[in-house]
């Protein structure tokens, strides 16, 4: 279990995913990824690729965004998501998209979100895909993709914290 970290759900806990294949954010790196977009989610339409339990999205929620998109093609995730979504209460604010993440992005427009996340696996070149595409379509103002902190990606302002990583790319 996961634990929302500020706003409206502060405190509340959110099912995850019991499978290998999915490593949720730590609240320390949740709570830094936050700060530092915390002017920009609020009445945000916001985007979670690679969703997982949908910590980041419903993170966003409770601080205030309109919306979120979640993009995930794992079962487990799938249920986790749409089990919290139901005792969230915030059906009228959530989409779950079953769709690989990657060729969601690529058939986006740009502005099509405020705000984007993305926590691909970080054995594979996702991240570094996804920065790609973004440059390409900026679709949103601002996207941060988490990934291992050994690997570059080509961003605009990169925070390490141990392991993990998160790149930020900024609409032009």
């Amino acid at each position: 279990m996961l634990r929302i970290i500020a706003g409206e759900f502060k405190g509340r806990r959110i099912k995850t995913p019991t499978t290998s294949k999915v490593r949720p954010t730590s609240d320390r790196v949740r709570e830094a990824w936050f700060s530092i977009l915390q002017q920009s989610i609020p009445d945000a339409r916001v985007l979670d690729l690679f969703a997982g339990s949908g910590a980041l999205g419903f993170e966003a929620l409770s601080r205030d965004a309109v919306s979120v998109d979640f993009v995930e093609t794992h079962r487990l995730s799938l249920a986790a998501l749409k089990a919290n979504m139901e005792a969230l209460g915030v059906e009228n604010r959530v989409k779950i998209h079953k769709s690989d993440a990657l060729r969601f992005a690529e058939r986006l427009q740009p502005g099509a979100y405020d705000v984007a996340f993305a926590d691909p696996p970080y054995a594979g070149d996702e991240a570094a895909e996804l920065a790609r595409i973004f440059r390409e379509t900026p679709f949103a103002r601002v996207f941060s993709i988490e990934h291992a902190s050994d690997r570059s990606i080509d961003g605009d302002d990169t925070r390490k914290y141990g392991d993990t990583a998160i790149t930020f790319v900024y609409a032009p």
